[in-house]
């Protein structure tokens, strides 16, 4: 909104023209969402609490000093993310471009439906909320729209390399090789592209919830994967720099920097208020909505697989589910102690500060991993 309001201006008013820079929009939106996540956060605490009355309902089949230690913390805490973000973004981004309302899109739709959820789980105090094959059924929904008009929003850039908007590239692998192979700067998969990409969305989104069991354990990991996204978005949304690097170029995608700005500064003021022991929780509200952030940013800046790297942690932590599952339904065993993974560790005897930072250390190196990508090709 600045932009647009300030910018007409830079002529006359000097100082209207760092507007135009997205580094100092993005700037802004980290402190902008900081500085509305802190002036909020204790009055929305307080009237969670007074609402919630007994607060999130604790799993009794999770570790039992949780049901002592937990009980009566409110949740929804994802409201206050979503507040500080949501004005963050639309006040210094460009509102002009189609991969801001794509994203903010998917935001806010997760967001709404993890409300939903948490109220459920609040007001009828347990663990169930939405029925699970809703919920994905809304999930898949909103990220087949999204990646739909991805799709055809790189289709319609006339400066886009020609394939990108239905090809996944491959991190590792020199852009040269699919061109001679497939003449696209990546795997080729049509309009196969749309539910590849309600898949990185959804799975995305799904993870990060999975995450969200201990105290600050998804907030920083989700700021770490926002941070490496806003570098990337921010080079492969410039021509040159995607040139250098050899990455393909997604025009427009560099204002989604500004949306990853406005997580990391949404999720810091969360952190402080989030931080063991937690005040508050950010619950399905925030976990749902900022893990389909993150999967939408990927897909629309064609970094999609590398999102399993960056996420490495999330995909842990969903893969240790699964292991789980299967693995009691065909041999009547449980691998892990308890899952998701983290809870495993608990049950082992570590303290609950020990796995969040070591989880965090874990996000930070695999965020480093996947920032290499862009080099090695």
């Amino acid at each position: 909104m600045l932009y647009h309001l300030l910018t007409p201006y830079a002529d006359q008013f000097q100082l209207f023209n760092v507007f135009r820079y997205l580094t100092f929009r993005t700037g802004g939106a980290i402190m902008t969402a900081l500085l509305i996540a802190f002036l909020l956060g204790p009055s929305l605490i307080r009237w969670m609490r007074r609402k919630q009355g007994r607060g999130q309902p604790i799993r009794e089949d999770g570790p039992q000093n949780h049901i002592i230690e937990k009980a009566g913390t409110p949740t929804m805490g994802g409201v206050l993310i979503l507040l500080s973000l949501v004005v963050a973004t639309f006040l210094w981004a460009r509102l002009d471009n189609i991969y801001v309302w794509i994203v903010m899109g998917v935001t806010l739709a997760f967001g709404a439906l993890g409300f939903i959820d948490d109220y459920l789980k609040v007001t009828k105090q347990n663990a169930s909320g939405v029925v699970g094959s809703l919920k994905l059924a809304v999930q898949f929904a909103v990220a087949l729209t999204a990646g739909w008009f991805c799709m055809d929003a790189l289709s319609a850039a006339p400066d886009a390399p020609a394939g990108l908007a239905t090809a996944v590239p491959v991190p590792f692998v020199p852009l040269d090789i699919f061109q001679n192979w497939f003449n696209a700067p990546g795997v080729p998969l049509g309009l196969l592209i749309i539910p590849f990409a309600a898949f990185v969305i959804v799975g995305a989104s799904n993870t990060v919830n999975l995450t969200d069991g201990l105290d600050g354990l998804a907030t920083v990991p989700v700021m770490i994967a926002a941070g490496t996204y806003a570098l990337i978005v921010y080079l492969v949304g410039n021509i040159i720099y995607a040139d250098y690097l050899g990455v393909p170029y997604v025009p427009g995608a560099g204002e989604l920097a500004v949306i990853c700005g406005a997580i990391i500064g949404a999720g810091l003021g969360f952190l402080w208020y989030n931080a063991p022991p937690a005040a508050i929780f950010m619950g399905d509200t925030g976990s749902l909505a900022l893990g389909g952030a993150i999967g939408a940013i990927a897909v629309a800046s064609k970094h999609e697989i590398v999102l399993a790297i960056v996420g490495g942690l999330f995909v842990l932590e969903g893969l240790s589910v699964m292991i789980q599952i299967a693995s009691f339904k065909l041999t009547g065993k449980r691998v892990f102690r308890m899952a998701p993974i983290h809870h495993h560790f608990e049950h082992l005897g570590w303290k609950e500060s020990t796995i969040v930072i070591r989880f965090w250390i874990i996000a930070m190196v695999l965020a480093m991993i996947g920032l290499a990508t862009l080099k090695l090709r």
